[in-house]
């Protein structure tokens, strides 16, 4: 009887004591880094190590939460695999689940959206904005001579490997690896069909996404892009110099210019189609989707001629001879006048 006793007080103990201990485990590694704060983003960078990483959470969580983030992270060695991304640590994440995916890089991924923008360095520094790498890193890459032959691209068609979409993409990718995604968007994006409607208008798809530049920044309404689209394809057709402003802009590098004058049109630069015949040699900007596919399928007109509405409505006048676009450019420049734009 005594022995019987003395088992099931050993058993009440051992019990008790594991219970205890359960129960300091969960209150150690179940503790919620951020309780009712809301969820955080830590950025682990390159040089950062477990003391630093520590220094970060402390500007997010509580003192007590920390020591015990500290003691869960000494327990599971986090100090030798610190790695290196962006974690988002959702309110009532536990400490445990926490260290976890720290240690294993489990990282949450960003939405990366490639926008139309002017130029790769403008691309390069809104890139910069959301991943680790910094716009010169990125530049470097873009126009380095052995990753535009890897792709087949030269750095004045590097543009074309972004097609305009939101990707979610690792904070840590490198500008390699990002190049990489990248190429395989655009394969994706210039299926068989698209390949064939390009192939229709002897372009390229590259080519197409240079007129398709142009048409972006020549209008902006969205109803008149297979309109513009067709008025430069008729011109290139025709052997015509493009004559696009916004190209100009381009080769100028004066992108907020309102007004082109006959001195702008003189820039000796491939870009300059008043000077020079043909396509520029790459986009002069990112085209959007719609009018990448309002090249593709470009309305059949004969207008070789768009000149600016005198009613400032973003919207254009469109001719097939000479004559009548001469009328609409004074109709035009008689209201710049009237509006004192200059520049």
């Amino acid at each position: 009887m005594k022995k019987k006793k003395a088992i099931l007080i050993f058993l009440g103990f051992t019990l008790f004591v594991l219970l205890a201990g359960a129960g300091w485990l969960y209150n150690t590694c179940g503790t919620t880094l951020c309780g009712d704060e809301g969820s955080v983003v830590l950025y682990v960078d390159r040089d950062d190590n477990i003391d630093s990483v520590y220094h970060k959470l402390s500007a997010t969580s509580a003192n007590a939460k920390i020591n015990k983030f500290k003691k869960v992270a000494k327990w599971a060695d986090y100090g030798d695999a610190v790695k290196v991304g962006r974690y988002e640590i959702g309110k009532g994440t536990a400490v445990w689940t926490v260290v976890r995916n720290l240690r294993n890089g489990i990282q949450t991924p960003v939405m990366l959206p490639i926008t139309e923008v002017w130029t790769l360095e403008h691309l390069a520094a809104k890139l910069s904005k959301r991943l680790m790498a910094d716009s010169a890193e990125l530049i470097q890459t873009f126009t380095d001579t052995a990753m535009c032959s890897k792709y087949g691209v030269k750095p004045e068609t590097m543009v074309c490997l972004f097609i305009p979409n939101t990707y979610e993409i690792y904070w840590n990718i490198t500008p390699e690896k990002l190049l990489e995604r990248m190429h395989e968007e655009f394969q994706r994006y210039w299926n068989d069909e698209r390949l064939a409607k390009a192939k229709a208008k002897g372009l390229t798809p590259y080519e197409v996404m240079t007129v398709a530049s142009i048409v972006y920044k020549e209008t902006m309404k969205a109803e008149e892009n297979p309109t513009v689209a067709g008025l430069y394809l008729n011109r290139l057709k025709k052997g015509m110099k493009l004559q696009a402003c916004p190209t100009v802009k381009f080769a100028l590098k004066d992108f907020g210019l309102r007004r082109i004058l006959n001195r702008h049109l003189q820039v000796d630069n491939p870009y300059n189609t008043y000077k020079y015949e043909g396509l520029p040699p790459g986009p002069i900007c990112i085209p959007s989707l719609d009018c990448i596919e309002a090249v593709l399928n470009a309305e059949n007109h004969d207008y070789l001629y768009m000149c600016a509405k005198e009613d400032f409505s973003g919207t254009h006048n469109f001719a097939s001879t000479g004559a009548e676009h001469e009328a609409n450019a004074r109709k035009y420049q008689k209201a710049l006048n009237e509006r004192g734009i200059k520049k």
